[in-house]
């Protein structure tokens, strides 16, 4: 019986000390899939890398590919229908290995050198062993040209009149750079600009809405000992009026003989500001370390205003795409619901994995439109272990120290004599 005990006990310890398991993967054709990478959308005759983040990130928390792993990309499907002169695109493994000069495979990453509209399409790495088979995907669009889409290929930054802005060129970091700077035009003028340069930044001390249009970042890059070209898209918005002309001089009435009464004059509803219903101002996020994060903003607007209203995220005061989270982090799409009392728009962030670095970093949740700006801080927090690893050590030396007790009363308790005169009695009782 004590034995069952021990092994009770032993089982109850080592679940309550686990990590809580990890989400199942859905499987398909004998491999588990990982969530599809965000889409990537870039231009014909730059340098191009795909890689697989998330795909890379489940293998890691999993510990299931060693350091030197072998993957294997392959092309699924196209996405657009390549023009003649771009030739074959990596349809299948076979071709990645015929053209080794411009498609090149290092690892969990895909190099095109340079990048054709052809090679639109889905790509999966697969990583196989005797165990396990996982699969990640992601999906290229190239376009011909910047000015084909600008909407799909460029990166949303929201700003206030006033505020200062600092843009930086995002998804830029499994480039080698060289010492060239970094180039900004606006719009389509061929000129870059001069002057309002913060390092690789571009520096707007104080937004005005003549500031808003697209703005692209452009230098020079060296993969596989050569030097191409890399550009982004950025495209601002700047919601609302300059401080000079937010408010209108008053106009003098139109001079009649009877103005009339106040209560006939016609009542204009007054739009109200986008209001954040949640998170609340102050709260905290927290997660374990080495855990992901999934934040959620929801905005309470008026239906008239909701396709005007931006709704975006602040890391430490800056865009997303501009502060440290970048690498890590992703915004997600922004959804719209119909309610009783209006329209409700909920924007996402996760964040792949929290670390020492996010302790108390300030997250702040921005709503604004022609109506008025509202903005939620919060702040980032890794949840605390020492008192949950407390009360488990407590209950298990508990639970040892009883197992312990009851082993020891079972051995060494003293045997019970049998009273022979006792049993005599009771012979003699029964006789008569």
């Amino acid at each position: 019986m004590s034995c069952w005990v021990l092994l009770l006990v032993l089982g109850s310890i080592g679940g309550a000390s686990g990590r809580p398991p990890l989400p199942a993967l859905p499987v398909k054709d004998g491999c588990y899939l990982v969530t599809p990478e965000v889409e990537v959308f870039r231009v014909e005759g730059e340098a191009v890398i795909l890689h697989f983040p998330f795909f890379a990130r489940a293998l890691e928390v999993r510990s299931i590919a060693p350091p030197a792993a072998g993957f294997l990309i392959r092309r699924e499907n196209r996405t657009e229908e390549p023009s003649p002169q771009d030739g074959p695109g990596p349809r299948d493994p076979d071709q990645v290995q015929q053209d080794p000069d411009r498609v090149q495979q290092h690892r969990h990453q895909l190099w095109l050198l340079p990048a054709r509209v052809s090679d639109s399409g889905e790509y999966t790495c697969t990583y196989r062993n005797e165990t396990f088979c996982v699969r990640g995907s992601v999906t290229l669009h190239m376009l011909a040209s910047p000015s084909v889409d600008v909407e799909l290929l460029s990166y949303p930054v929201s700003a206030a009149p006033g505020d200062p802005l600092r843009l930086s060129c995002p998804s830029l970091g499994v480039f080698n750079r060289t010492d060239r700077p970094v180039q900004w035009f606006k719009d389509s003028n061929g000129t870059a600009l001069g002057g309002a340069a913060d390092g690789d930044r571009l520096l707007i001390p104080a937004v005005r809405t003549a500031h808003a249009g697209v703005y692209t970042c452009r230098l020079r890059v060296t993969v596989s000992q050569r030097q191409f070209t890399v550009s982004r898209v950025i495209l601002l918005h700047v919601e609302g009026s300059d401080p000079e002309t937010a408010a209108t001089p008053p106009t003098d009435p139109p001079a009649t003989a009877d103005p009339g009464p106040p209560s006939s004059s016609v009542h204009t509803p007054v739009l109200q500001p986008p209001l954040i219903l949640s998170p609340l101002n102050g709260s905290v996020w927290e997660s374990p370390h080495g855990s992901g994060l999934e934040m959620s903003c929801v905005v309470l607007t008026d239906c008239r205003l909701a396709d005007s209203t931006q709704v975006t995220w602040l890391v430490n005061g800056q865009s997303l795409e501009t502060s440290y989270l970048d690498r890590k982090a992703l915004q997600g799409w922004r959804r719209v619901s119909v309610r009783p009392d209006g329209c409700r728009l909920e924007l996402r962030l996760m964040v792949s994995q929290i670390s020492e670095e996010d302790q108390d970093v300030e997250v702040a949740c921005v709503a604004h439109s022609a109506a008025g700006r509202r903005e939620v801080v919060t702040r980032l927090r890794l949840e605390d272990s020492t008192f949950t690893w407390a009360v488990v050590g407590a209950a298990a030396a508990c639970c040892f120290l009883a197992v312990v007790s009851v082993f020891l009363f079972v051995l060494f308790r003293p045997e019970r004599k049998k009273r022979r005169s006792d049993y005599i009695l009771a012979r003699q009782s029964s006789s008569f």
